[in-house]
């Protein structure tokens, strides 16, 4: 795909998250900021998912998950040659720091608390895909 197609196409985003309530929210908060979205609502569909679809710009990735945990989602991701390089970023309700380290040494891009603040969820989420972006230019 061409840098002017891609510009011109909305950035997909693939959202693993299990809570109802905030996987409406961060749709409804990426399709507002321009963003094509997936919701994957368990580890169990978000493995499904990376084995069937077409890699997306960026996965925002919960680590607590029915079935299939966040951790075992990152790391078949990271196995996979089709989504080796698609940006990561973990947004969990899990605050303690060795579950931040543990998801940056498996493969995450960033680490994001929840609660989180709208606006700087959206500027982590355009600055990863765009620094995945020239990784994958490089």
């Amino acid at each position: 795909m061409s840098d002017e197609a891609r510009q011109a196409t909305p950035e997909r985003v693939l959202i693993v998250e299990d809570n109802e309530h905030a996987s409406y929210l961060l749709r409804c908060l990426l399709e507002h900021a321009g963003f094509h979205v997936t919701v994957s609502p368990d580890g169990r569909d978000a493995i499904a998912k990376l084995e069937s679809m077409e890699p997306v710009d960026l996965v925002l990735l919960d680590l607590m998950l029915p079935y299939v945990s966040g951790y075992q989602v990152l790391i078949e991701a990271r196995k996979s040659s089709k989504w080796l390089n698609v940006p990561i970023i973990v947004v969990t309700a899990r605050t303690l720091e060795m579950d931040a380290v543990r998801a940056l040494e498996t493969g995450a891009d960033d680490f994001v608390r929840k609660p989180f603040r709208p606006d700087e969820l959206i500027a982590r989420i355009r600055r990863t895909i765009a620094i995945g972006r020239r990784r994958s230019a490089a």
